[in-house]
Parts: structure tokens; sequence; C-alpha cells
């Protein structure tokens, strides 16, 4: 008689104890871009998430180290497409730090206004695609409008729709067309008019209160830990904006208008009214510096530089309050004209590294909703 013999084949991927390595991306819906993540699943339960970074590395750092100071703005344009100006407008900074300039007091002011701009158009992309990933397809198409009227003032200052160019060492590029300050104020007032469609349609949308609320939590023990900053820090209740701590541009003069909104919830509700309550105030912002500059005498909007500029020897650091949270500026100079190194701190990279800490726990079906609500850009990841 012939012996019995059993095979087991396999038991498949739903036995106990046995847990399922899932990658979502680099290339996939749900990941704003080339992101990856690599997630360790226990059935529908994230076990263990770790975000895989650099498919859009363009060295940009480096590059800054063969441009000169005027050449380096084009490349810091970029890195956060959403944000151009205040990328811009950090470089430009540290470097006229190391050069001890000081800048017109009418340039001062049209960067703080254009700057509150870029912060709207930011916000607002986020405001419309995020409920677009949790199934909303509306808000996004009225996102577009209100950027749209944003943009058409933007580009006519500055030529461009999404890379303006329009900060120099020293000031601005060129003073504001004639009768563009109307325009720009017609266009904050029809904006402002119209953002009811977050406060009702989002907000008071049950199904993405549903999505959102109590999921994603965020202590503020963990922002402090993974360095986050802006409307996601503030959203776990760190109240700290440089605008206000540590004023730069004209925010000094603005403490009045200012308002640091911050939320004790921590969660991916939290985190989109912090954003809306954000782009409310950034309207308020521009209106003031629209007032301030009609107040203003005419006067130069730039400084007079040299044909060859060079920094002194040494080594400096600045900081802004960017749309998405805080970017730093480390610039080290030999006294060439180009910078001997200059390293980018973006929002993005730390606020991007709490994944680690908010996805494990929670249910794949989540995943989407927290990974949306934290606001970030790939490019200003990989830089």
């Amino acid at each position: 008689m012939t012996p019995t013999t059993e095979t087991t084949v396999g038991i498949g991927g739903a036995a106990e104890s046995t847990d399922m390595v899932l990658n979502i991306g680099p290339q996939h819906p749900s990941t704003h871009g080339v992101l990856r993540l690599r997630l360790v699943l226990d059935g529908e339960r994230i076990v263990r998430a770790e975000p895989v970074i650099g498919y859009m590395h363009r060295g940009a750092e480096k590059l800054f180290e063969a441009r000169d100071y005027r050449q380096i703005i084009v490349l810091a344009n970029r890195h956060d497409w959403l944000s151009a100006f205040s990328n811009e407008l950090g470089v430009v900074l540290a470097v006229e730090r190391m050069l001890g300039m000081e800048v017109p007091g009418r340039a001062v002011w049209t960067r703080t206004l254009l700057a509150e701009l870029n912060r709207v158009l930011n916000h607002l992309m986020f405001l419309g695609s995020y409920p677009l990933e949790l199934g909303g397809i509306t808000p996004v198409f009225y996102a577009f409008r209100e950027r749209e009227v944003l943009q058409n003032v933007m580009e006519e200052v500055s030529g461009g729709r999404m890379h303006y160019m329009f900060n120099r060492v020293g000031g601005l590029k060129e003073d504001l067309p004639a009768g563009w300050s109307a325009r720009a104020r017609e266009a904050v007032a029809a904006v402002r008019s119209r953002m009811d469609v977050f406060d009702d349609l989002v907000l008071g949308n049950e199904i993405f209160r549903g999505r959102t609320r109590g999921v994603g939590v965020l202590s503020p023990e963990a922002v402090h830990a993974y360095g986050v900053s802006g409307p996601i820090a503030r959203a776990s209740g760190v109240d700290f904006d440089l605008r206000r701590d540590e004023p730069y541009l004209a925010y000094g003069d603005l403490q009045d208008t200012l308002e640091v909104v911050t939320r004790g919830e921590g969660d991916c509700l939290a985190r989109f009214e912090v954003l809306l309550a954000q782009t409310h105030n950034a309207l308020d912002l521009a209106d003031a510096c629209l007032d301030r500059l009609a107040e203003l005498p005419p006067g130069p909007i730039n400084q007079r530089l040299p044909k060859v500029l060079k920094a002194p020897e040494g080594h400096t650091y600045a900081w802004t309050e960017n749309p998405l949270g805080i970017n730093g500026y480390y610039l080290v100079s030999k006294g060439d004209k180009t910078p001997y190194r200059l390293k980018l701190r973006s929002a993005s990279y730390n606020n991007i590294q709490a994944l680690t800490e908010l996805l494990p726990g929670t249910l794949v079906a989540d995943m989407v909703a927290i990974l949306g609500s934290m606001f970030f850009v790939v490019g200003d990841i990989d830089k």
C-alpha cells in the first residue's frame, strides 16, 4: 500500500499573525505626487508606516552653489510650487541680512501684501483638494475659481502665474502697475465674499465631519519631536507663528490684524479648520497692507546693486512663516558671488515625518484622510 503524503500549499494572507506590506505610491492618486508610503498592515489596521522620499530630488541645494545671488532666486522659487513668492522671499531676506541691507519701506509693505496673497492661493488649493480626496468633488471647482481671481492680479504685477520671480535682493523687480491696488482690493473682496462655500458646504457637511473628526490625532509632544510647524502644529494647540513671535517684513505693524488661530483637538478636522481660518485672516492682512500702501508717499521699490553682487564672508540664518509652516535658510558665504552653502529647512519635510506617528493604529480607510490633512508639497520635501 502506497503511503499517504500531506502537503500544505498555502494558507493565504489572512491567517492570524500574518502581516502584509503594502506600498502606496510613488505613483498613486492619494499621495499628492511621487511620495511612497510603506505600510505594514494587520488586516485593515496599519501597524507601521514609513514615508519613503527622494523620488523628486533635484539637487537644488547643490545648484545654489553654482549660481550667483540673483540666479538662486529662481531655484528657490520652485520647491514648493504653491508658495513661490514666499520661497523667493526667504532667500532674499537671508542675502540682505548678510549684506546688512535696508530695504525701502514701499518694498517691505508690498512684499508683505504679496506674501499674504500667495498664502491665500496656497490654502485655497488644499481647501479644495482635501474634500476631493474624501469624495466631495464640488469644493475644488470653487477653490480654482477663487484662485483664478487672485492669480490674475499676481500675474499682472509679476508676469508669472505660479513662479513669479518678483523678489530681488534689495526689494522687488519693479513698482506696482497703475490702478493695480484697486484691482487687487476688488479681487480680495470677491474671494472673501465667496468663502462661505468652504465654511458651509465643507465644514457643514456631516460626511466630511464624520470622516475627519477624531481621525489622525497629532499630539503637541509629537509636534515638538518632529519639528512640525504651520497650520498642522497650531491645530494641535502649539501656539507659534513667526509673524507674531518674531516679526519680519511689516508684520510688526500688523499685530492688530494678525490672528494666530489654534485648535486643541489635533485631528484632521482641526487642521482643516485652522487652514480655513488662516485663509480668512490672510485676506484681512492683504486689505491692511493695501490700506498702508495707499498712505505711503511715492518712493523707490528697490536698492541699486553693483553689477557683480558678492556677500561678505560669514553665515546667517533667516526663517519665514511660509503658508505650509516654517521655512529656514542657512546661508554660508566665502565672499564670492555664489553661496558657499545654502541649506533649506522646508516645512513639508518635517511635517511629513509625523506620519510615522500618526498612521500606526489607524485603519487603511482613514489613511487618505490623514495624508491629505498634512497639507504638503512633494517638491518641498525633496528639494
